[in-house]
């Protein structure tokens, strides 16, 4: 979007600029028409004061950068200074990757004491949707019972209800942004329902890379042990470490390794005695306990699934089970209490594998104004200090995407390739490698100008600012471009070096500004957007517009001192005497008949002693 833009704009400044132009504007003498006589009537006097105004505001800018032209070291000090604070300010400020968006739905996992029963999670979750319809900001929702989408995780007492928010138009009101919503949503369920565990997370930045907002981290059990019930012990040992973190919240695991379950014992030999195939013990325990998929049928115009599965009340009860009957080799129906026997354990719920190693997965987020990189630092800082020897951990979903990128060496090439693209096409353009300097080294401004609007809105440094970056380079340039080129011109008609300076920017100051500050606020909308991705449009909008202020407010006093120090090193006098030709030495002979010569009848006389000619 922003090549495109670009290449418009070029076009329309290359042809229908200087039309229009040619068009529009007249010679001082001309007669102005009745429109123009009305705007002097009108307008006039405004127009009048900004002149005198500007003018004695260019005439006092013109002094200051006069002073600094004469103090010309102690300005590029006060330059290094900046570049060293720009450094400094780059490595202080958070790091992120993609904004978090409103995108008017939230989701809620629920999770209740282990083995809870699915009816009791089908009420739970019920009431979870009442209080939630009730909030205001919330459209509708939709309830599962049996599982969560949002951890990851099935069984009978998790649960999940998906929340659609009103539409952007109905939500004006800052407390109807979906993390405002999302916290009401969080102390009313924690007052409602205090036999649950609710977690209210947002959706994805990007679809597909995860399954819920904020971040997944993977503990991994790397002794080859396979010790179940130490990766629990860890893992909710790191979790109680990063809820005693002011950078962390809503952290949670759905793993247990003494989850109560029942074991079923087949006793194959009393199978044998009593002519019953374990195979079909083992389907009427699927068929009656878990479903059975039969086929589909069509009827009224749509397709039907036929799944059979036995009645609550028949399969509530462990005695209930064991009356269940199989069919036998001899046809005879007998009891499954007769070959196999049930007994309570505990183990596993969910058993995950990542990277081949038995893995617990913690779900959690940022609390508001923290950062992703921040989180990222906290937890890693957090893992190192807690988990033992043998215990590892990875990242995965868009915060490993977030690690790598950052590693990825090509992508710290963006800015500084920008940077000297736009070195190349400007040394190619003035035939020169050291002019060029006086454009480029204002461009470590923008940077700080940026950083500064980021840390003033308590921002990141995520993607957008970096994007931001780069449109900066070519913003940067041009204002440095505007007094570099005029000063040029003049410097070749024969001023000097102060004077060509001082009048490229006394001239160009106003240019300079007008296009500076059409552009600055031509992306206010930017940072004052409301809606559908407005995070991501103000994250670029602040980088670009403080960036631009900084660059522009630094620039028109930067860039004259660029320029004459520069042409004051193309002209020094060892560099003047390097691009001299070496005069050739000739030696005369010492008598001057050696030197008659035919060619053209002349004769040619030396004198006595060697001379240099020139």
């Amino acid at each position: 979007t922003i090549a495109v833009s670009t290449i418009i704009s070029a076009f329309n400044s290359l042809t229908l600029s200087p039309a229009l132009a040619a068009l529009f504007l007249q010679s001082r003498s001309a007669r102005k028409d009745w429109f123009g006589r009305l705007l002097d009537l009108v307008l006039g006097w405004f127009f009048r004061l900004f002149n005198w105004g500007f003018a004695r505001t260019t005439s006092v800018y013109t002094r200051m950068v006069g002073l600094g032209l004469r103090g010309s070291a102690v300005v590029l000090v006060l330059y290094g200074l900046l570049v060293v604070l720009t450094w400094w300010t780059s490595a202080q400020l958070p790091t992120g990757y993609i904004p978090v968006m409103d995108q008017s739905k939230l989701y809620a996992a629920v999770q209740l004491p282990d083995s809870a029963s699915l009816e009791r999670t089908q009420e739970v979750v019920d009431h979870i949707a009442e209080v939630v319809k009730n909030t205001r900001g919330v459209l509708h929702t939709i309830s599962v019972a049996g599982q969560s989408f949002s951890l990851g995780a099935n069984g009978s007492n998790f649960g999940n209800l998906f929340i659609t928010l009103e539409g952007f138009d109905k939500r004006h009101d800052p407390e109807l942004y979906s993390d405002k919503i999302a916290a009401v949503l969080r102390k009313e369920i924690a007052r409602e329902v205090p036999e649950a565990i609710v977690t209210i997370l947002g959706p994805p930045a990007v679809s597909g890379l995860g399954q819920s907002g904020g971040f997944k981290f993977i503990v991994e059990d790397r002794s080859g042990e396979g010790d179940l019930q130490n990766l629990q012990k860890q893992t909710e040992k790191l979790i109680a470490a990063a809820k005693q973190d002011p950078k962390l919240a809503n952290m949670l695991t759905v793993f247990r390794a003494d989850s109560p379950q029942m074991f079923v014992d087949l006793d194959r030999d009393q199978c044998q005695t009593m002519g019953v195939n374990p195979r079909d013990v083992f389907t009427t325990l699927q068929v009656y306990l878990g479903s059975y998929y039969v086929n589909d049928f069509n009827k009224f115009g749509r397709t039907w699934q036929v799944v059979v599965q036995a009645e609550a009340p028949f399969r509530n009860d462990v005695e209930k089970v064991k009356q269940l009957k199989v069919r036998n080799a001899d046809g005879n129906m007998v009891p499954l209490g007769a070959v196999l026997t049930v007994r309570e354990i505990g183990g596993p719920l969910l058993l995950t594998r990542y990277n081949m190693y038995p893995s617990a997965a913690i779900v959690g987020g940022t609390k508001p104004g923290v950062s992703s990189g921040e989180g990222i630092d906290a937890m890693q800082r957090l893992a190192a200090q807690n988990l033992p020897k043998g215990m590892g951990y990875e990242w995965t979903e868009i915060n490993f995407i977030q690690i790598d990128a950052a590693k990825n060496f090509w992508n710290r090439l963006i800015f500084p390739l920008a940077v000297a693209f736009v070195f190349l096409v400007l040394a190619a353009q003035y035939e020169s490698w050291a002019l060029p300097l006086a454009v480029i080294l204002v461009v470590p401004m923008c940077i700080l100008g940026s950083l500064a609007g980021v840390a003033i809105t308590h921002g990141d440094v995520n993607i957008f600012t970096q994007i931001g970056f780069v449109v900066l380079v070519g913003l940067a340039s041009k204002n440095a471009i505007l007094i570099v080129e005029f000063a040029k011109h003049k410097r070749e008609s024969g001023l000097s070096r102060r004077d060509a300076t001082l009048e490229a920017v006394k001239l160009r100051l106003r240019p300079i500004l007008m296009t500076s500050f059409a552009f600055i606020l031509g992306v206010v909308p930017l940072i004052l957007a409301v809606g559908a991705g407005a995070e991501m449009r103000k994250a670029l909008g602040v980088a670009v517009f403080s960036g631009m202020l900084g660059v522009t407010l630094f620039g028109i006093f930067l860039t004259p001192v660029f320029f004459y120090v520069i042409e004051w090193i193309a002209e020094a006098p060892w560099r003047t005497a390097e691009r001299t030709p070496r005069p050739h030495r000739i030696t005369a002979p010492k008598t001057a008949s050696a030197l008659v010569n035919g060619h053209n009848g002349a004769a040619h006389v030396a004198p006595e002693r060697s001379k240099t000619l020139t």
